[in-house]
């Protein structure tokens, strides 16, 4: 049954973690509804570490686009600037999310990651992206690639990512490509960048969860762990090239309609009893 239910978690994390949709606050919704067996500790370690299988996607699906070497000689690896210079723009707007997730982060877990306030941040969201979306329409983005995007964009859209960290339900991923689209970044881009910042954010994430609850957990927990990561993987895979292909011809507006039913289905089970606010 912990096989099944790690299992469920991957595929809600797959899902989730790369459509703006909020993973995190699907997961807190899913663990309401299908309670993982363990310690408290291995629960809070799982529902963060198991992201890593979703980092794996990303790097195998971008791997031209993200490693900087290549081996052109056999005996003089070739570093490709471009490509550290994208990385150098990631890291960029990974440092405010970075700073106050490591200061507050307990902080922020006890205040917001619940039922109430998750479901507010969906909600928040989900409007702004069905706002953003026909404000921009009709417009020609003014960046159009990764390699487009200017210091100062960069850093906006750390500050939103820095948003995401505060408030589960708000989204990483959604936070990150309204703050791009509001500064003119084309949806290919904006989406594209998103993926890349994950790959530094859930890694520290996950380091931070080890780092405070260690790794000393049974055999049983471990599979369950290493389950919910080789489904998350597999999952990404495919809703990765889904949204690529999606973004093409459609914009994140039905996204944002999702956001706002579902928010509003959670403030509902709230109150009549059935989330735990």
């Amino acid at each position: 049954m912990e096989i099944i239910k790690a299992v469920l978690f991957g595929i809600v994390e797959g899902i989730t973690e790369w459509l703006p949709v909020s993973s995190t606050g699907h997961m807190i919704l899913l663990d309401e509804f299908v309670k993982l067996k363990g310690s408290a500790d291995f629960v809070n370690v799982f529902l963060v570490v198991i992201q890593l299988g979703a980092i794996f996607a990303v790097v195998l699906q971008f791997w031209n686009q993200l490693f900087p070497f290549q081996f052109k000689d056999k005996n003089r690896p070739v570093i490709e600037m471009d490509k550290m210079i994208l990385w150098g723009k990631i890291l960029l707007a990974c440092i405010p999310a970075a700073v106050i997730g490591i200061l507050f982060d307990d902080v922020f877990e006890a205040m917001f990651y619940h039922a109430v306030p998750v479901a507010i941040a969906l909600i928040v969201f989900g409007i702004a992206f069905i706002v953003i979306e026909r404000w921009n329409k009709g417009k020609r983005p003014r960046m159009k690639t990764v390699e487009d995007l200017t210091i100062s964009a960069v850093l906006i859209i750390g500050v939103f990512q820095l948003i995401a960290a505060i408030f589960p339900g708000t989204s990483r991923s959604g936070a990150t490509i309204v703050g791009a689209l509001l500064i003119g970044v084309s949806r290919k881009a904006a989406s594209e960048f998103t993926f890349f910042l994950a790959v530094p954010v859930m890694l520290g994430a996950s380091l931070l969860k080890v780092l405070q609850y260690g790794f000393a957990f049974s055999g049983s927990e471990l599979l369950v762990l290493a389950v919910g990561m080789i489904t998350a993987f597999l999952v990404s895979i495919v809703v990765i090239r889904f949204l690529m292909d999606y973004i093409k011809k459609h914009d994140f507006q039905a996204f944002g309609w999702y956001r706002i039913v579902l928010g509003i289905i959670v403030l509902l089970c709230s109150m009549a009893g059935v989330i735990q606010v």
